[in-house]
């Protein structure tokens, strides 16, 4: 255990962090810089070195950028893949010590206590840790010193030349040049302390507490007494994502199916529990069965719906169990989730639901077979035109919906306009179509429908179309239209 005093805390920031991780996948050796779109504008997000050398500055507007820099090239921000990556630098940093926490949404905190002499030293360690990341194309700012605050101010407001070390147990004389913005303040108490003169820390460690309370409030000296050591502020580290992984090992070897299905019933119970302690359910479960000989057959289950009742899993491991070949025996088994969403608890009800979960588990058992993507349903789409009136979606990723309703009566089946003899506006009274000849005994229209001027459709170039129901005497209900632009009849659908 270590006390306050002999912690030594490593601030980690990363000032171009968007922009490195673009770069590395798609290196580009001019200027370079990321655009979000704030206020109605697109803005600058990010500039790299070259970018920056020729005046860009985050926040910038991208006309106003592309003014000052004409062969500047851009790419849109991601600031969701910017957090991944920055959770992926996280546990990189592990390898440093155990504790590895986030600093907002572009930096790191380290506490390295006692861990500095597994690299030779705080200088050594620092020095690989910069390295390693140059290596990999990401620009770090370093910072070292007895508190987190002291950290954060020498990695963001040091002078950039190097790697900033703060000598243990004297946080003011490295502090006392540094502006006072670098205490974590914000903008407006920082311009406040400038006007009074308070330019650096050392001025402001120097100063009357009392009327510093008084007009700033406690905010300000606490962060000074953070940074000086005077007041504790934590790490806390993330905590690692739970692992819905179990495994099994069995005195003799197995090889019966109702055997390795009862090992695989043990360990489906104790998942589901770990499920819903959590409140997830899983997508994808994947059980793995160790044979004698090395072998690890796998047998791979993705469900419609996320589950979490062994009950219902249990079931359609069946088919995949029966087809493993067992050799000469089955003594190690490891089932894990490794797809999981989340699943809250629901209020119990006296209406049973076992029809839609019998649904759920038939088209988890057909698209073990034939794969979840390739079991589609119909979803309506905001369009009047018949070809875009629906869209297709895997059942299993997707849910009903009912939005058809303001749908005029639209046919079952639905194909390519087929040309057909007639004259005038109204449905022809007989027609000949695929062979048949059709009298028509009740016509229902017309249906104006005119195309999207924002689609360039090939099919629909020659202007508007006027539908009808038409039903014939022989018993078929089709769906004609008619083009006024240029005069013609077509079938398109047939109502069942």
């Amino acid at each position: 255990m270590f006390d306050g005093a002999s912690r030594r805390i490593v601030s980690l920031w990363f000032p171009r962090l968007a922009v490195d991780r673009v770069l590395r996948l798609r290196p580009h050796e001019g200027p370079f810089a990321l655009t979000l779109k704030q206020s109605n504008a697109n803005r600058l997000y990010g500039v790299n070195a070259q970018a920056a050398g020729q005046g860009l500055q985050v926040g910038m507007s991208f006309s106003d950028a592309r003014a000052f820099c004409p062969d500047l090239q851009s790419a849109p921000a991601d600031l969701q893949a910017d957090q991944r990556f920055l959770h992926l630098l996280r546990r990189w940093a592990l390898r440093y010590c155990p504790w590895v926490g986030l600093e907002g949404a572009d930096g790191l905190v380290l506490d390295i206590t006692g861990a500095a002499h597994l690299m030779g030293g705080e200088a050594p360690l620092l020095a690989d840790l910069r390295q390693r990341l140059e290596r990999a194309g990401i620009t770090p700012r370093l910072g070292l010193a007895d508190t987190r605050g002291a950290a954060w101010a020498l990695a963001h407001y040091g002078d950039g030349a190097g790697d900033a070390l703060a000598v243990s147990g004297d946080m003011l004389g490295a502090l006392a040049p540094l502006p006072v913005a670098a205490l974590r303040l914000d903008q407006n108490t920082d311009i406040a302390l400038q006007r009074l003169g308070l330019r650096r820390i050392g001025d402001l460690a120097a100063a009357p507490r009392a009327p510093l309370t008084r007009r700033f409030g406690p905010g300000l000296l606490m962060r000074l007494d953070q940074a000086l050591g005077h007041q504790p502020e934590q790490i806390t580290p993330l905590a690692e994502p739970p692992h819905y992984g179990l495994r099994m090992t069995l005195p003799e070897p197995i090889g019966l199916v109702e055997d390795v299905m009862a090992g695989t019933e043990r360990l489906l119970e104790r998942l589901c529990a770990k499920l819903k302690a959590q409140e997830m359910g899983a997508r994808r479960l994947c059980l793995s069965l160790g044979r004698v000989d090395h072998g690890m057959p796998q047998v791979e289950l993705r469900l419609a719906r996320p589950l979490r009742d062994p009950k219902r899993i249990l079931p359609l491991f069946a088919r995949g169990i029966g087809d493993v070949e067992a050799g000469f025996g089955i003594d190690r088994l490891r089932l894990e989730a490794s797809v999981v969403e989340p699943l809250p608890a629901q209020q119990l009800s006296h209406m049973p639901g076992r029809r839609q979960d019998a649904l759920e588990d038939l088209i988890t058992r057909i698209g073990t077979r034939i794969g979840l993507e390739n079991v589609q349903r119909f979803l309506p789409a905001d369009s009047h035109i018949p070809e875009r009136s629906f869209t297709i979606a895997p059942v299993a990723y997707s849910a009903p919906e009912h939005g058809w309703s303001w749908l005029r009566p639209r046919p079952l089946s639905l194909f390519a306009p087929e040309p057909i003899a007639g004259q005038g506006t109204r449905p022809p009274m007989r027609f000949r179509w695929r062979g048949m000849v059709l009298i028509t005994a009740r016509a229902i229209g017309p249906e104006r429908i005119a195309p999207e001027w924002w689609f360039q459709d090939a099919n629909w170039q020659s202007g508007l179309r006027d539908y009808w129901r038409v039903e014939t005497q022989q018993g078929r209900r089709m769906w004609l239209f008619y083009t006024p632009q240029n005069p013609g009849w077509f079938v398109q659908g047939e109502f069942p």
